[in-house]
C-alpha cells in the first residue's frame, strides 16, 4: 500500500460513513446495553454500558489519530440515523501486519444487508482507493452472522486460530479475486 490516507465521506445506496466523534457514545452506549452484543468485543475494561461506549469510540479516535484506521459511523442516507460501525482496522495476525474490515451493527439494523454492504463499502475502498492486496476479517468462530457477511463480501475461510483470547476464523479476499467480482 502507499502513502497513508483514510477518508470518510464513502457513499453506498444506502449508506454513508463518518468518522466517529466522542458525541457518539451516548448513541454507543445503546449498543452494550442490549444482551450478547459484547460477546464477541474485546473487554475494553469498561464498568457500565457507557464506560465500554466511551472506551470503544475513544479507541477509534486514537486509532484515526495514530494512522491505524479505525471504524468509522455508518449512516443511512434515508434517516440520517447512526446504525453502527464499519471501517478498516490494522492487526497483526502470524507477525504480519493485515487490512481488516471489521462492522457492528445495532440490533435494529441486523438482517437487513447493511453489514454487507457497509463491508463491502469498504472493501472496495481498501482495493480501489489504498492499493490493498489482500483484506482480512477476523470473526470468531460461533458468529455465524458475521462469517455470512464475509462470505457475501468474496471473502473465503483460510483457517482458524486463537486471537486475543478468541477462537477465531480469518477470512481473505485478494486482490485478484477482487477483480474478478
Amino acid at each position: 500500500m502507499g502513502s497513508y490516507r483514510y477518508e470518510e465521506g464513502l457513499e453506498s445506496k444506502r449508506l454513508r460513513t463518518r468518522f466517529l466523534t466522542i458525541e457518539d457514545v451516548k448513541l454507543w452506549s445503546g449498543f452494550y446495553l442490549r444482551d450478547g452484543n459484547s460477546k464477541y468485543l474485546l473487554n475494553l475494561g469498561g464498568d457500565t454500558p457507557e464506560d465500554n461506549a466511551r472506551l470503544a469510540v475513544e479507541r477509534q479516535l486514537k486509532r484515526y489519530a495514530d494512522n491505524t484506521y479505525g471504524l468509522q459511523g455508518i449512516i443511512e442516507k434515508e434517516t440520517g440515523h447512526l446504525i453502527g460501525q464499519c471501517g478498516l482496522l490494522q492487526q497483526s495476525v502470524h507477525g504480519k501486519t493485515e487490512l481488516e474490515i471489521g462492522y457492528q451493527l445495532f440490533n435494529d439494523y441486523w438482517g437487513q444487508g447493511y453489514a454487507t454492504e457497509a463491508a463491502m463499502l469498504f472493501r472496495d475502498y481498501g482495493f480501489s482507493q489504498l492499493g490493498a492486496n489482500s483484506i482480512i476479517s477476523i470473526i470468531a468462530t460461533d458468529n455465524v452472522p458475521s462469517q455470512r457477511v464475509a462470505e457475501r463480501n468474496g471473502m473465503q475461510c483460510q483457517e482458524q486460530i486463537s486471537y486475543m483470547g478468541f477462537e477465531v476464523y480469518i477470512y481473505r479476499i485478494q486482490r485478484k479475486g477482487w477483480e474478478l467480482l
